[in-house]
């Protein structure tokens, strides 16, 4: 779904709980500048028929981004998703591309695969990297030839699917390794997103920290309590490993153990942040840009006494 909160655009995935991934991310905006880029990219690319490679971190939103790609074509089909990392290294074929009847012992009917499933639709491929070498070259042949031919069966069938891929690590290193397709890597390079992660994009994290803390305290019958602006600072510190999924536990976390009308510092049991020189430069740019006359003076003064030292 996608809608307007907080002023802002933002994607939600509320199937979410439906999966059995429940680490995905399960939101995400468009604030930060490198947000509104993206969105800017996304839209381009979602029309075109091409391949789509999504690159980021674990948890930083890339299902939710393939789903907006689906949604925002002219595809009728399916948005199936499927994450490489859990298919079964002995039946991959099989799995993807499906089997024809009496391939398998007790496979009385033939099944279509998650490709054949996705036919017309879009078919989302997570963490690509993890398919075998063997799969690699048989989903750029089906790509390219719009057909697969499923295990056991004499001839190909037609097919027309959409792939949208997602990777947290360097595919370009992994052909070099050897480890990745050559051929499929540049095919699926015609059509790339970058997701950045949570912390470079620090004007997201307050806006999401809010629908979480919308979200949550609906879902648990509680009112719902400020930020406090100490809190904030420290949200928007902390460097976010686990990304928008972490930010959701995070926030999940404060509310639950908040006792006033307001999430404190204490509430959000992340450690202390030493703020990064981006963190200090975006607060000396903001007091130089917003500040009262008073801070402009003394924040010059203190540049002055640094540079004697």
């Amino acid at each position: 779904m996608s809608f307007e909160a907080f002023g802002q655009p933002l994607l939600t995935f509320p199937d979410a709980e439906k999966s059995p991934l429940s680490i995905r991310a399960k939101a995400l905006v468009f604030v930060d500048p490198r947000s509104r880029q993206l969105r800017e990219e996304l839209e381009q690319l979602a029309p075109r028929s091409v391949c789509v490679l999504i690159r980021g971190e674990t948890g930083s939103g890339k299902e939710l981004l393939a789903r907006h790609i689906h949604r925002a074509s002219d595809r009728g089909g399916l948005f199936v998703s499927v994450n490489c990392g859990a298919i079964s290294p002995t039946y991959a074929d099989a799995e993807l591309f499906g089997y024809a009847a009496g391939s398998y012992s007790g496979a009385a009917s033939s099944r279509a695969g998650w490709f054949g499933s996705a036919n017309g639709g879009t078919l989302y491929l997570d963490e690509i990297g993890d398919l075998p070498l063997p799969i690699q070259i048989k989903l750029l042949s089906a790509l390219e030839n719009h057909e697969v031919t499923r295990v056991g069966a004499h001839q190909p069938s037609p097919v027309d699917v959409r792939l949208v891929a997602a990777t947290s690590i360097d595919l370009a290193q992994a052909v070099a390794a050897g480890k990745f397709h050559e051929r499929l890597y540049h095919y699926l390079s015609e059509g790339q997103l970058e997701l950045p992660a949570l912390r470079e994009r620090v004007g997201d994290i307050l806006s999401l920290a809010e629908y979480f803390l919308g979200i949550y305290s609906q879902r648990l019958d509680l009112p719902v309590p400020l930020i406090s602006e100490s809190a904030q600072q420290v949200l928007e510190a902390h460097s976010w490993p686990g990304n928008t999924r972490e930010l959701e536990n995070v926030i999940h976390f404060a509310l639950l153990v908040s006792t006033g009308d307001e999430i404190l510092p204490e509430h959000l049991n992340l450690p202390e942040a030493t703020p990064s020189l981006q963190q200090i430069e975006r607060q000396l740019k903001h007091i130089l840009a917003n500040g009262s006359a008073a801070e402009r003076a003394a924040l010059n003064q203190l540049l002055k006494n640094t540079a004697t030292l």
